[in-house]
């Protein structure tokens, strides 16, 4: 499904009051610091330094990453099977139609590893509301959510943070739709953080860090991505899937 893009570009919190920028010597397993805060411009200063947020000691320490090797999915590698294909057309993928209801699925504290806490769920749900981060939906012929993404988009970089499904496939077909709308748009980094065996079967591969940052500084300059710019509705229950 191609959304037609408003052109609305992301607000600008302004500078970070913390230096994030990544040590030489910085740990490629464990974390790299500790601390500072979850504000909007702390969060995208450390994405553009190549650092993530991911809490330790069951969500009471803030932590940064920077993994080395470092995960992505490159944009014309995604390996998409005959049975996943089959899924593609039986389901319809939006942007930004259920932000609220995709945080809260990755955030279900059920879920094994679960680390979102309330404090991320506040922080990414205000870089929605700057036009920052973003979700993509997977919807059944019945208009039910079957699985999704989020993450974080600055430039052409779209930096992965959490998927669910609640159906088969359903956070699979949520990533083609995703890989489809950065190719459109001329996004050319899709970071996945780590690469587990999941994602390396649909394409994942590990790269040094310093390939990464190389990546990632051309990336962040490039202009926003048009095709994440637009808020699609949610289809209405019965409605035909549409093809992407």
């Amino acid at each position: 499904m191609n959304a037609e893009p408003l052109g609305r570009p992301p607000v600008d919190p302004g500078p970070s009051r913390w230096d994030l920028s990544l040590p030489d010597d910085a740990d490629g397993e464990g974390p790299v610091a500790i601390g500072a805060d979850l504000e909007p411009a702390t969060l995208l200063s450390a994405y553009r330094t190549g650092l993530f947020p991911m809490p330790v000691h069951r969500g009471l320490t803030l932590a940064w990453w920077s993994p080395d090797p470092r995960g992505i999915i490159p944009l014309d590698g995604l390996r998409v099977s005959r049975s996943l294909a089959r899924s593609v057309r039986r389901h319809t993928t939006t942007v930004d139609a259920a932000f609220d209801q995709v945080l809260q699925a990755c955030a279900d504290p059920r879920r094994p590893g679960g680390w979102i806490t309330r404090g991320i769920r506040r922080a990414y749900r205000r870089l929605h509301e700057l036009g920052w981060a973003h979700s993509v939906e997977t919807w059944t012929e019945d208009g039910r959510l079957a699985g999704g993404l989020y993450g974080v988009a600055i430039g052409g970089l779209f930096a992965g943070e959490s998927m669910f499904h609640r159906e088969t496939d359903g956070s699979k077909v949520a990533l083609v739709g995703l890989v489809e709308r950065l190719r459109d748009g001329g996004a050319s980094l899709l970071d996945v953080q780590w690469t587990t065996p999941h994602l390396a079967s649909l394409g994942a591969v590990d790269i040094p860090r310093a390939d990464y940052l190389e990546r990632l500084a051309r990336a962040v300059e490039a202009p926003p991505v048009p095709t994440l710019l637009h808020a699609d509705p949610a289809p209405s229950p019965g409605a035909p899937p549409v093809e992407g």
